[in-house]
């Protein structure tokens, strides 16, 4: 997606090149010179004017918010038998379970049937200059509630060996809860180990339960900390009883 940002200063510049000034403002002679009030005025009242208009907002031109290097991601967590969607056809956002941010020039990964009806993946992109820089979600259909906060991320490892192998070489796993605004319950987990950096996610809702990982080597989690955290954090369910009404 590309997003053309408006430049007050590059506009300024332009205005300012096609003013033209009579030439008897200027002294033909070196020695000193009286200019009139009336003159003056109309040197300065034209360059004023052409400031002002340059750096004034305006409803036709796109704000610097526009400018976002980021998109949102609606998810269906679709079932292996309705993998590619509902209908084929259906508004994915009309009909999203939940939704994350992912950076513009990330690619999204074609999630296999069988990989979905075996390990649950749902959605995955990844950053085409390192490829294990990456975000995804993984789900579970049957859960009505979350297990005990220490229970469940090693209930995740069970069926991702990666995972087993990052937890079983960390240098710190770090686990907390925390309510939305609307009371739903998530945990949060952060593993920092030598090869890498994981930021995870889980909540229950639809009787579902649904995993949001972020993965970055450690090199790449140095440098875009601020992006992977904010990915992360992106990270939420959408409300059945919203989606319901919208419907009706």
């Amino acid at each position: 997606m590309s997003v053309t940002c408006f430049s007050p200063s590059a506009n300024l510049s332009s205005v300012i090149a096609q003013l033209s000034f009579p030439k008897h403002h200027i002294p033909q002679k070196p020695f000193p010179f009286k200019i009139q009030s009336s003159q003056l005025a109309a040197f300065v009242l034209p360059l004023a004017t052409a400031a002002a208009l340059a750096l004034s907002p305006s409803q036709n031109l796109p704000t610097f918010a526009a400018c976002s290097p980021f998109h949102i991601y609606y998810g269906t967590a679709a079932s292996a038998a309705n993998y590619g969607g509902y209908g084929g056809n259906a508004n994915k956002q009309d009909s999203a379970e939940y939704t994350y941010e992912v950076p513009d020039g990330w690619k999204e990964r074609l999630v296999s049937k069988v990989e979905k009806g075996t390990n649950g993946t749902d959605s995955e992109f990844f950053n085409p200059r390192k490829r294990t820089e990456r975000e995804y979600l993984t789900f579970l259909s049957g859960i009505r509630a979350l297990a005990p906060l220490d229970a469940v991320l090693g209930n995740l490892a069970l069926s991702d060996v990666g995972l087993q192998d990052q937890i079983a070489g960390a240098a710190s796993v770090r686990s907390e809860e925390h309510r939305d605004a609307a009371g739903q319950i998530y945990y949060v987990y952060e593993i920092d180990g030598a090869g890498g950096h994981s930021l995870i996610s889980v909540t229950c809702s639809r009787n579902k339960l649904y995993a949001h990982f972020v993965n970055a080597p450690a090199a790449e989690w140095t440098r875009d900390e601020a992006t992977l955290r904010r990915l992360h954090e992106s990270f939420k369910t959408v409300d059945l009883r919203a989606s319901y009404s919208s419907s009706t």
